[in-house]
Parts: C-alpha cells; structure tokens; sequence
C-alpha cells in the first residue's frame, strides 16, 4: 500500500508542472521520463530480491559469493583502465595519482559493500533498502546542517 501511495505521489508531481516550466522545458518528455524511473525502480526490486535469494538460497559463503560477484567488475574495470591509460600506467604506475582522498573513497567503497552484503545475507532485502534511505535523509540533514545547503 505505501509504495502504491509514494507511487502515485510521485507521479502526480511529476504531471502537474505549471505551464511557465513546461514552456521552457519543451523538450522535456515527462511521462517517458516517469516510465524510466518506473522501470529502474523495478529492475533495482527484482535484482535486490534476487540478490538476496542467492545469499540465502545457496551454500557457498558470503564471503566466496562476494567474490564470484566482484571478479567480473573488476575484470572489466581493469581491461577498461589499460585501454584508455596503457600507456601512463606502463610509464609511472598503476597507483600514480593516488592521494589520500582516493584512498580514503576506496576504502568506504569497499566496506560498504561488505557491509550492505551482511545486512542482505543476515537481514534482509526490506531492511537494507529502510536502512539506506535512512542514511539519505541523515546526509541531507547533515549536509544542511553543515554546509547549510
């Protein structure tokens, strides 16, 4: 039922622009930009739910699977780095460029993974998708707050 309302209420912002928008924005499709958002809302449903039928549903470790999943998008990061930059990597390095922000970004990137993975392995689907919109509400506070934005 409340997905049914946020539904509905999203769509009934996004119909009722007033006529000055709208003349700017002529270019602008509003329902094939609703239908967009309708089929990503979807498919990120179903592939969290598959996503977790596959932790729970299988007998390999959380760990193994984190693994299986990872190496084909590293795989294809890296072929992806050696075609645009072969050539600065061969000449001063793979880690070239590499500051402390880098470095700190890579590290909460990989940690969050592990996280939302344990949540999902020991929690479920429901759950981690309450838990991140929470953490998008705290970082608009946050933000507000402290950058007063």
């Amino acid at each position: 039922l409340a997905l049914v309302i946020l539904t509905i209420g999203v769509a009934v912002v996004q119909t009722s622009g007033n006529s000055a928008s709208h003349s700017e924005n002529s270019d602008q499709n509003r329902s094939l930009g609703l239908f967009a958002i309708l089929c990503a809302a979807c498919t990120s449903g179903f592939s969290g739910v598959y996503f977790e039928k596959m932790l729970k549903g299988s007998s390999t470790s959380l760990w193994m699977r984190n693994i299986q999943m990872g190496l084909p998008s590293m795989l294809l990061a890296l072929m992806t780095v050696f075609i645009q930059d072969g050539r600065i990597i061969r000449e001063k390095g793979f880690f070239v460029g590499y500051s402390t922000t880098v470095w700190t970004v890579v590290v909460v990137q990989a940690v969050g993974g592990l996280i939302v993975a344990v949540v999902v392995k020991y929690a479920d689907n429901v759950l981690k998708t309450f838990a991140s919109s929470f953490g998008i509400v705290i970082s608009c506070l946050m933000s507000a707050i402290l950058f007063g934005q």
